[in-house]
């Protein structure tokens, strides 16, 4: 039988749904995913007010939920589940850290990882410094794409707290990587931390020629 949890925020969803937002929906994801149709401020409301109403006290609890939520068809099914990760905040741990590489692992594309580091990978490295090197590398060094691609963008907020010796360590890990999501990571991650050391981005791209030319595009799109 589903989470209560599951079932209520469903019947809302349906209410709210929108056919022909969810056909474009759709086809922007190059028709991966279902949807109901509900545009992303609508959906952060309801969202918002639903965890408020119903909180989660057991991390247990909430695993399971997740779980349950990324078998349903609906995209914005799998964005709740998510922004409920990063909303019960509170309730990480350690333990924590498997279900966000499930999370990452499952439905995935790069919406939802992405959401996942802007909800939850980011700040939970902030809340557990101790766990970021042993989990990162390990990322990094993994088969699963996305994994890879969230040890690169974990600390795309991080400014001045950047740890450069890892980005330079798993930037040059996945250089000669060919998939284009893994290309653009490594862009989008130097390119944010250019705002911070202008200087030291333009200088890893000269000293790492191997680097794709998306990459290098992406890192000094600015500069």
């Amino acid at each position: 039988m589903a989470h209560i949890y599951l079932t209520k925020i469903k019947k809302i969803y349906a209410s709210n749904a929108h056919a022909t937002i969810a056909k474009g929906a759709k086809a922007y994801l190059l028709n991966q995913f279902e949807f109901y149709g509900i545009k992303t401020p609508n959906r952060r409301k309801i969202c918002k007010d639903f965890y408020k109403a119903n909180p989660i006290k057991d991390h247990n609890e909430l695993s399971r939920l997740i779980k349950e939520c990324f078998a349903e068809p609906q995209r914005e099914i799998h964005y709740f589940a998510i922004e409920l990760l990063g909303h019960h905040h509170k309730i990480w741990s350690k333990k924590t850290i498997p279900l966000i590489e499930w999370t990452v692992t499952h439905q995935s594309w790069w919406d939802s990882v992405d959401s996942l580091n802007s909800f939850v990978i980011s700040k939970f490295f902030i809340l557990f410094p101790e766990e970021i090197e042993s989990t990162t590398s390990k990322w990094n060094q993994s088969s699963n794409k996305w994994l890879q691609r969230m040890s690169l963008l974990f600390q795309l907020t991080y400014k001045k707290k950047t740890n450069t010796a890892l980005l330079t360590k798993y930037i040059e890990h996945c250089e000669l990587e060919e998939d284009f999501f893994i290309r653009k990571a490594i862009g989008w991650a130097l390119r944010a931390y250019a705002y911070t050391d202008a200087k030291w981005v333009i200088q890893f791209v000269k000293t790492h020629p191997q680097l794709s030319n998306l990459s290098k595009r992406e890192a000094l799109k600015h500069q």
